[in-house]
């Protein structure tokens, strides 16, 4: 008899019990036993002739435990053949049944790609990570159309390595393996008209079929900025300079929050330090700065700078190794190589990283409160709209020139150091450096300004120049 046949088992009626010889209704009394679990007694009234199977899709109900992890102990004995009736272990009234609940070697495996598919996989708890790699190839092209070694595996913000057992990985039912596909990248940044910068990104596609959606979506969050509002005399949207990659929500938060001040009426408001045109966005209520906007035109030796200083003749930056107009996109580059410290931002989600680098973005802005010494008509739209990075204002109680370095946590100078040694920053020094005091009394310090990080080239007796003093 199976267990399906044990559990559909009409209850007899009471002129079908009368019907039964005497020796049987003595065999069907019913018992009062008591189960535990977990130090829990539950009371449950059963028959003598109750299949030991029949018990377990009772405890099933009852108790939400599936009937398959169930084993049964009483008296010292385990109730192991479910066939077998529960007087044949000679479970009477009164006797205590413990419930010990085994573990299946089988677990269910969810894999989130990077689009954000899901795809379900069980696989024995004793298996590897190289199974799975397996299991995935078998899936078929319609999930991931790549080789092996593109492959990535992350839980829980840890890269795993192809021989970890899962036993030891999913720890939690809501345990969910990310799956980051590598695929190399080349940017190309070109100067337009010596204002614009076009940016071109040259990588393999993926699936294209897998990957029409994403790209759906992205165009549709795109139009909600790119639609001009009528009689509005503003514009700001996001650049998307590669389309599959995730636009987390707190960036959209953050432009969110510009673009309702700038349709409220509050103007950027230049920064009187600095040289370059920095510009503060306000909030809807104008009361907070929500961010910061660095357009790619005012930086220093630029067409538009707002400082005065004298335009480069030949392209070449303030610092050696960096060009004029590429401010922008070497903040947004450290802001994506300031990985958080539970792993890749795909996986974990973080909006700030290990050295606290605020979010950055790459977007096209038009304001009449920018510097356009040319002048123009921003009404009707006959200025050049701007290129730049748009960075989160980060709450701060100044820079560290108003503090002396000894007030700086070990810990957070090194983890400014660590990334300025990482992008060869060549330009780090006391104002780029932002502090706030935190409600445990502790001091945090923010990295801004990053427009000379990761340099083309440096000379053979490049050195890094720290603020930091030796003795902290």
């Amino acid at each position: 008899m199976s267990v399906a046949d044990v559990a559909l088992r009409p209850i007899l009626k009471e002129s079908e019990k009368n019907s039964h010889c005497h020796h049987r209704r003595r065999s069907s009394e019913s018992i009062l036993i008591y189960v535990t679990v977990d130090g829990a007694v539950t009371p449950m009234r059963v028959l003598e002739s109750d299949s030991i199977a029949s018990v377990k899709m009772r405890i099933q109900t009852r108790k939400n435990v599936s009937w398959r992890k169930q084993n049964l102990v009483s008296n010292g004995r385990e109730l192991s053949r479910n066939n077998a009736e529960m007087k044949a272990y000679g479970v009477t009234t009164g006797n205590v049944v413990h419930l010990v609940l085994r573990l299946s070697d089988m677990i269910f495996i969810v894999v989130r790609t990077m689009c954000g598919k899901e795809f379900e996989f069980q696989i024995d708890r004793h298996r590897n990570v190289a199974h799975l790699r397996n299991c995935i190839k078998r899936k078929g092209k319609g999930f991931v159309d790549l080789v092996e070694e593109e492959q990535e595996f992350f839980c829980s913000g840890e890269k795993l390595d192809d021989k970890r057992i899962f036993d030891d990985i999913c720890k939690n039912d809501d345990d969910i393996i990310h799956l980051i596909v590598k695929k190399s990248a080349k940017v190309n940044a070109t100067f337009v008209h010596n204002k614009d910068l076009e940016l071109s990104v040259v990588a393999d596609n993926l699936n294209s079929n897998s990957n029409q959606n994403l790209n759906n979506q992205k165009q549709d969050e795109v139009v909600k900025f790119i639609e001009q509002p009528s009689g509005f005399d503003f514009l700001l949207e996001p650049i998307f300079v590669n389309p599959r990659i995730n636009f987390f929500p707190f960036l959209w938060d953050m432009i969110d929050a510009t673009f309702n001040g700038l349709k409220k009426g509050n103007k950027p408001v230049r920064s009187s330090e600095g040289t370059g045109g920095t510009y503060f966005m306000q909030d809807l209520k104008g009361v907070e700065y929500v961010s910061v906007f660095k357009p790619i035109d005012e930086e220093p030796m630029a067409v538009n700078n707002p400082r005065g200083l004298p335009v480069s003749v030949n392209g070449e930056g303030l610092k050696r190794g960096t060009k004029v107009g590429e401010g922008a996109v070497r903040e947004v580059a450290a802001y994506i190589l300031d990985h958080p410290k539970a792993g890749p931002r795909l996986v974990s989600g973080e909006a700030i990283g290990f050295a606290g680098v605020p979010p950055t973005v790459m977007v096209r802005c038009l304001h009449e409160a920018f510097n356009y010494p040319d002048g123009g008509d921003c009404g009707s739209l006959r200025m050049d709209h701007k290129v730049g990075s748009l960075q989160k204002f980060m709450s701060n109680d100044g820079n560290c020139e108003d503090i002396g370095p000894g007030a700086f946590p070990v810990q957070e100078v090194h983890k400014i150091s660590v990334l300025d040694i990482r992008m060869a920053n060549a330009d780090r020094h006391a104002g780029n450096i932002l502090f706030r005091k935190e409600l445990n009394g502790e001091t945090l310090l923010i990295p801004i300004d990053h427009g000379y990080c990761l340099p083309e080239k440096v000379s053979h007796h490049f050195t890094l120049l720290f603020y930091f003093p030796l003795h902290y």
